[in-house]
């Protein structure tokens, strides 16, 4: 016999192009509010994880500890959240600094109330009732979400798509663009496709330092002729 569940019993999961739930949380860094972060032009990855002292989370940190300085040279900062005390984070943040020489510079909230989970669909009840599953938000400096990315507890994350997707949205927006499939920094970017006939027949017939390979579809490097 299956047992109905309602919706009202389900923390629904914020949409892309949506503001982000503001949050007031407790937090190895002390009280902190997402929207100071933004307020001060940051992008924010705010970042969920099961359970503290756990292997694959343990991973996770570790990964997100080493590669700190590339989230800041992109303006970028890495908030962690889990339904565990502040101690319990204090202790497992100096076990990884003492056991893998790295040290965890970002905040991680202590959401014991799971206020921020619950606002952000972290909480998935067929999984668990308590632990969050692997959630990433990327917000951008207005406080919008701009993507979002969901793991089950067995399945780290790979942290290099993580920067890839924070490159290419920062590139989209400062040279309104699209990117494709695989796209790595320094690759051709997609130029919005015509929304006219004649823009059709124009974009069809080539433009310098433009690959048509359609009249929908065109790449191009940046800092090429622009359309």
């Amino acid at each position: 016999m299956s047992t109905e569940t309602t919706p009202q019993n389900l923390s629904r999961i914020p949409r892309i192009n949506e503001p982000a739930p503001d949050f007031h949380a407790k937090s190895t860094h002390g009280m902190i509010k997402l929207s100071d972060y933004t307020a001060k032009g940051k992008w924010v990855l705010l970042f969920s994880h099961p359970a503290d002292f756990t292997p694959v989370c343990t991973t996770e940190f570790v990964e997100f500890a080493r590669r700190s300085a590339e989230f800041d040279k992109r303006n970028v900062q890495l908030i962690g959240n889990s339904i565990d005390s502040v101690y319990s984070h204090i202790a497992w943040v100096r076990n990884i600094e003492q056991n893998f020489k790295v040290k965890v510079s970002f905040p991680v909230i202590a959401d014991l109330d799971q206020k921020v989970a619950k606002a952000f669909g972290m909480v998935h009840e067929a999984v668990s009732d308590t632990a969050a599953v692997r959630a990433v938000f990327v917000i951008d400096p207005k406080g919008m979400i701009r993507a979002l990315l969901y793991y089950p507890l067995s399945l780290g994350r790979n942290v290099d798509e993580l920067v890839r997707v924070l490159d290419a949205l920062q590139t989209a927006d400062a040279n309104a663009c699209a990117t494709p499939a695989n796209w790595r920094p320094g690759d051709a970017v997609i130029v919005p496709a015509p929304i006219t006939q004649a823009d059709a027949e124009t974009r069809a017939a080539g433009a310098p330092g433009h690959e048509v390979t359609d009249w929908y579809l065109t790449r191009r490097k940046l800092g090429a002729a622009a359309d």
